[in-house]
């Protein structure tokens, strides 16, 4: 196809030529950063295709299965695939585990009991895990079971108090939650080896404290993952990284076969674990989307890398920078005003397969403190995989932009929503 076509479309797209021709000088220096992308992909790729292989998956494995779901060979068997592609000792992969937030509850309330303390190395934890925690009263919550919270902030620079964690934990301390990705925060997304430097200090003071990684958005960014490096439980969402943008719902658990079994305990019964848990048919989309998850986590990495040079080039706050290395698929863009936050979230929205023609709108969504503004016009609701923006409605308004299961629709989601700024009066000059 011709360049003259091309733009032709993007016009026929809403896109002005001024907007793409700003985003074409952009792309031109990016090119050996998204080379060495798809280097890891390739790699990641071959990771999955390993384990598929060696756990002999064949058509028989995307049976549905209803009612219990006892001898479910298919889902069984998916289980030991993420397993062995996360180096782990073992893995609870199931559509019963609603989200991310869900997964992490399951995780942190199997493996704690009354009297034991929860620390967070890292500081303050995602906003939805506040409610979980205690830190703000809910129903439920591990508070009201008498599991107390211990936090240690980062340092100014970004980096680990080693001396406060070393003076936090105490006989009571059981288990250390570290958040791989920033969430709502300003800080950096942590990297693998980073994490891997935490947990070996924090088992160098007692070996037998359980660490356990959020692993959301980070997926398969690097060749390695925190279960390579000493964590004892790695968790997330399928409607992130890891479903390849076709799982339906669902959240894994991965790690020591412990504290895995732990987890399937508290998802079903006592007495019933893992045994039971129909698939109800949405095998072959885990299957397919694991597959997939190493080459759609590479083209929303590519957007997030294009979206902070581009925004960057504006004179915009970006975290991470642009050319700083990248640990997960988000990109937050301080955008300064509640207009500019909007105007950003509508091309997201504008841009989006489903939905292109609602304007989104801030609301009080549960879990959150502050009202949120989403943008995300999925084929699965509430899909971070998926082209989609958020950000709370507070200062410095930043935007967090993740996503798009194609490169092209993470490009052209990131020129419509400098389109809307335009539109709004914003100066490309």
């Amino acid at each position: 196809m011709s360049e003259i076509c091309l733009t032709e479309m993007y016009r026929d797209c809403g896109i002005s030529d001024e907007v793409l021709r700003r985003g074409e000088e952009v792309l031109k220096k990016l090119e050996s950063r998204f080379a060495r992308i798809d280097q890891i992909a390739e790699y990641n790729q071959l990771k999955v295709l390993k384990a598929m292989h060696k756990n002999r998956v064949d058509a028989t494995h995307f049976a549905a299965t209803t009612g219990y779901g006892y001898n479910d060979d298919g889902r069984d068997t998916l289980e030991r695939v993420y397993a062995d592609t996360f180096h782990t000792e073992d893995a609870l992969v199931r559509s019963q585990i609603t989200c991310g937030t869900h997964a992490l509850n399951l995780a942190l309330a199997a493996n704690l009991r009354p009297g034991d303390e929860l620390l967070s190395p890292v500081g303050k934890p995602y906003d939805t895990l506040e409610e979980v925690i205690g830190i703000r009263p809910s129903m439920g919550s591990l508070a009201e079971y008498g599991v107390t919270y211990a936090q240690v902030d980062l340092l100014p620079d970004g980096s680990f108090d080693y001396d406060g964690i070393r003076a936090a934990i105490n006989e009571r301390t059981k288990l250390v939650t570290i958040q791989r990705s920033k969430g709502y925060a300003s800080r950096p997304t942590l990297s693998v080896e980073q994490i891997g430097e935490l947990i070996a200090f924090v088992k160098s003071i007692r070996k037998d404290i359980i660490c356990m990684v959020d692993n959301c958005y980070g997926e398969f960014v690097e060749t390695i993952e925190p279960s390579d490096l000493g964590a004892d439980m790695i968790v997330g969402s399928l409607i992130k990284n890891p479903g390849g943008g076709l799982a339906p719902a669902g959240g894994y658990i991965c790690g020591t076969h412990e504290c895995v079994e732990q987890v399937a305990h508290r998802l079903t019964s006592p007495g019933l674990g893992r045994e039971v848990g129909a698939n109800l048919g949405t095998n072959p989309a885990f299957y397919q989307g694991f597959f997939l998850a190493p080459t759609v986590t590479a083209g929303a990495e590519k957007g997030a890398i294009f979206a902070a040079s581009l925004y960057e080039s504006l004179g915009f706050r970006v975290h991470p920078t642009a050319d700083t290395p990248r640990y997960d698929i988000i990109q937050a863009i301080d955008l300064d005003t509640p207009e500019r936050l909007k105007a950003f979230c509508l091309g997201i929205q504008a841009a989006a397969p489903v939905d292109s023609y609602v304007t989104p709108e801030p609301w009080a969504m549960p879990g959150y403190d502050d009202e949120v503004i989403m943008a995300a016009g999925a084929f699965i609701q509430g899909a971070s995989i998926e082209l989609s923006a958020d950000g709370p409605l507070r200062p410095p308004y930043t935007v967090f932009f993740q996503g798009g299961i194609t490169w092209y629709h993470a490009k052209y989601g990131i020129l419509m929503s400098l389109q809307k700024l335009v539109d709004a009066g914003f100066s490309l000059c």
